[in-house]
């Protein structure tokens, strides 16, 4: 188990962390209905906290970030060296989640997407893990949640019984609900976007070679360029640039900016 806690990469704080450990914390908070918020950054998540101060302070609020993308682990590996060995990737993450609170029994909540992915996500990890008790599953109303939605949505989770609520509502959506749900939802809330429609086979995962050699972002974009290519053509070199900054001695703050005015995605 490897646990070097946060280090700064460009001014968002990641955890150095392996799968065991990540799920170690996870675990220990869902059996102790304790608030604990977690998000899988890849390099897209770690430049929206770059490019909004707003969003680092939310980031850097995180009690596990783990590093999704293999170029956020070589960043680690390379201005830390914390030695990883691999990174820890959120739909694989999200699986081994469901299969140790599955084995504990201990219910879990499913919130956003699409109803339809939510549905075969549901099917599948059941299949998978017949044991899990899914107290709740819900769809994303792609839309801002007001307060009074907000908080019912809150005493809904809370009254099923779920000892953890997984969120696909994709980046930076997801780390902004996870960010204003904490304080209501004593448990943890793990941001995983693409897990739902990856696990629910509704979207196709890069094949293993390209994930191992850092390039799974070269086959979303070609199977999704009109979505994508401004992500992977413009932050993926800005990202670069800015990590070869640091390796040569530039420092990022990680202070970030206390939002004023929040914006409640559902």
């Amino acid at each position: 188990m490897i646990d070097l806690g946060k280090r700064n990469v460009l001014g968002v704080m990641v955890d150095a962390v392996d799968y065991d450990a990540a799920l170690s914390r996870i675990l220990n908070a869902a059996r102790e209905r304790r608030s604990y918020s977690v998000s899988a950054l890849a390099v897209h998540g770690v430049m929206t906290g770059v490019q909004s101060e707003s969003h680092k302070f939310r980031l850097n609020s995180f009690d596990l970030v783990v590093p999704d993308g293999q170029p956020v682990r070589w960043a680690l590996n390379w201005l830390y060296g914390v030695a990883l060995s691999d990174r820890v990737y959120g739909p694989k993450l999200t699986l081994l989640a469901l299969e140790r609170i599955a084995d504990q029994g201990l219910p879990v909540y499913f919130y956003g997407s699409t109803a339809s992915v939510i549905e075969k996500l549901v099917l599948r990890v059941k299949r998978l893990y017949p044991a899990l008790v899914v107290a709740g599953a819900e769809a994303s109303r792609f839309r801002s949640l007001d307060e009074e939605e907000r908080v019912a949505l809150a005493r809904r989770i809370n009254a099923s019984g779920a000892s953890a609520v997984f969120i696909g509502l994709g980046c930076p959506r997801q780390e902004i609900f996870a960010f204003e749900m904490k304080h209501l939802l004593p448990m943890p809330v793990l941001a995983v976007g693409a897990a739902f429609p990856f696990i629910a086979g509704e979207l196709p995962q890069a094949p293993e070679q390209l994930q191992r050699a850092g390039l799974e972002w070269l086959y979303r974009l070609w199977r999704e360029p009109r979505r994508l290519w401004r992500r992977y053509l413009i932050l993926n070199p800005h990202f670069v640039l800015l990590l070869m900054g640091q390796l040569a001695g530039i420092h990022y703050s990680t202070a970030g900016s206390e939002p004023r005015t929040e914006l409640r995605y559902g």
